[in-house]
């Protein structure tokens, strides 16, 4: 086994700090990602900072101010319809993004060239919430009123934000073009897909399935070899209806030629499935 390292719990009170920091610096990353490249380029990919780029173009009202008025009543609304389960972080990101925004109007774009904008925006806005989502906590906007259309609908959550999003694209099409909608679709995929990477982070890992008549000298092999745990998991052949346990074993990409020697030099008879996990905690891996 990978030597256990002892970790000592946060405190409440740094978890708390912790949590905040994560929020302030995400909402920040939004912020100058619509200043710098959604907003000067029309991208408008969804949720209410995509409308306050659509009213800002086409009535001249500031971005921040559209976000303020109707990020405040969502997150009253969602008070009373959903209950307090928002919270002191919510607020404090409804209310907070919009000021950056405001305070940063004035800074020059990044670029004019609207599929790096959209690209590149759809980055730093995912990064931006995924920091947000670390902190626990929310900026507000449409997510709100998707839970609320959720709660009374009987919708699905996923199916009420696409709504929610497909609308604001929709809206953008006939405020600026088809084109620009097209690319706050792209902005839009890639914001999901950064949140997925900030959340789980890129530290892929392998997870092997190893079906051998050999147990005990794989398991030994894993064990001594190649420094790493074993977990047998109790199977049924389909065929036989036999016991025959599964080997577990989770690696680092680096280890998988290793485990495949391991187990080829042992049971080269052996069935072995590789498969890739996001996230991997505990020992022997980082805990973050």
């Amino acid at each position: 086994m990978k030597k256990k390292r002892n970790r000592q719990p946060r405190s409440k009170t740094a978890t708390l700090i912790l949590d905040y920091l994560y929020l302030l610096f995400g909402a920040t990353i939004v912020a100058l990602t619509f200043n710098l490249l959604l907003f000067p380029n029309k991208i408008a990919s969804g949720g209410v900072s995509g409308i306050s780029i659509i009213t800002g173009h086409l009535f001249g009202i500031e971005p921040g101010f559209v976000q303020w008025g109707l990020n405040i009543p969502l997150f009253i609304a969602g008070v009373i319809l959903l209950g307090r389960q928002f919270g002191l972080k919510t607020l404090v990101g409804t209310l907070y993004l919009p000021f950056v925004v405001i305070l940063t109007k004035d800074l020059e774009p990044i670029t004019h060239e609207p599929f790096l904008a959209a690209l590149f925006g759809g980055i730093g806005v995912g990064v931006g919430i995924g920091f947000v989502f670390k902190g626990k906590a929310s900026t507000g906007g449409t997510d709100l009123a998707a839970q609320i259309i959720h709660k009374y609908t009987g919708l699905t959550l996923g199916v009420c934000v696409l709504m929610i999003d497909g609308l604001i694209v929709l809206a953008s099409a006939f405020a600026f073009n088809i084109e620009l909608a097209l690319y706050a679709l792209i902005s839009l995929f890639v914001t999901g897909k950064t949140i997925d990477m900030v959340q789980v982070g890129l530290g892929y890992a392998k997870v092997a399935f190893i079906v051998t008549e050999q147990q005990e000298k794989l398991r030994s092999a894993i064990l001594n070899d190649l420094d790493r745990g074993v977990t047998k998991l109790a199977a049924t052949g389909g065929y036989t209806e036999q016991e025959r346990p599964v080997l577990l074993c989770v690696v680092n990409q680096t280890e998988v030629s290793k485990l495949k020697d391991i187990v080829h030099t042992n049971d080269p008879n052996a069935f072995v499935i590789v498969t890739d996990t996001n996230e991997v905690l505990g020992q022997g891996f980082n805990y973050k």
